[in-house]
């Protein structure tokens, strides 16, 4: 991928400076991009553009590191350019991001410092990160972290997520509890693990499987993937801390450190 995107860059760079020497209209400028003289100018004061493309692709065989540094350069650009959209999303969504009602909370409900974790109940990632959110939420009193069902990763992750939401309206004192039992446990999250997750906690079946049927259920799950697409949002887990989005698993360390930062912007 890296390979094909220097290559990509090459081209467009000798292409860009082409187009400088060009457009600047005069030997002068074309000579300094040849700082070495291989260029020849016919008498009628031109050069030939085969020269200009034998040169500039000299000159980046010679200095290949340069293709690097134009990587890094768009990468960081790609980057601000992201970061500002995002902030723009997350300010226009702060209910939908922050308070939605279908949302389950771990941590402190009333905390002063907000976290919104994306997830999938099928994502190993996300299996692992639950060690980060319990040490979060154990160690930061002030830490109220909200838990987005984003369920992307087929058929069983939709169905197990449509309990999830039944039960967390059902008896949102023990969604925690569920949360942690069914992300935490062995084996794939599916409707039938989801309820029997649900059952151990005391849930009715008959009332747990009559609130499946609610039509907000996915109504909230296209708002949801909307959502994430506004921000960029496409695997798990991925992070809203402040006006921030932190995409993957990154660790409790990075994520202690981005909730940190943000505690002035909540």
């Amino acid at each position: 991928m890296k390979k094909a995107f220097v290559l990509g860059t090459a081209s467009a760079a000798a292409a860009a400076l082409l187009a400088f020497g060009i457009a600047a209209g005069s030997t002068g400028a074309a000579r300094a991009q040849d700082p070495s003289g291989a260029l020849q100018v016919s008498p009628n004061g031109t050069i030939d553009r085969t020269q200009i493309e034998n040169v500039v692709r000299d000159y980046l065989l010679k200095n290949p590191e340069i293709m690097l540094e134009v990587q890094d350069a768009l990468e960081a650009k790609q980057k601000e350019a992201q970061a500002l959209a995002s902030q723009g999303v997350i300010q226009q969504n702060k209910d939908e991001i922050f308070n939605s009602k279908f949302d389950g909370v771990v941590g402190n409900p009333k905390g002063k410092v907000t976290i919104v974790e994306f997830y999938d109940y099928n994502c190993g990632f996300c299996k692992r990160a639950i060690e980060d959110m319990q040490a979060l939420t154990k160690t930061n009193p002030e830490l109220r972290f909200v838990l987005k069902e984003f369920p992307i990763l087929g058929p069983d992750s939709h169905k197990a997520s449509i309990v999830s939401m039944a039960f967390h309206k059902m008896m949102p004192e023990k969604y925690g509890e569920f949360h942690t039992a069914l992300l935490g446990g062995a084996g794939r999250a599916t409707e039938a693990a989801a309820i029997k997750v649900a059952l151990s906690l005391g849930a009715d079946e008959k009332k747990l499987r009559e609130g499946m049927k609610d039509p907000s259920i996915n109504e909230a799950f296209s708002r949801t993937y909307d959502l994430a697409s506004k921000l960029a949002i496409s695997g798990t887990p991925s992070y809203v801390i402040g006006n921030e989005v932190v995409f993957g698993a990154l660790g409790k360390d990075v994520l202690a450190e981005k909730i940190a930062a943000a505690k002035p912007t909540l």
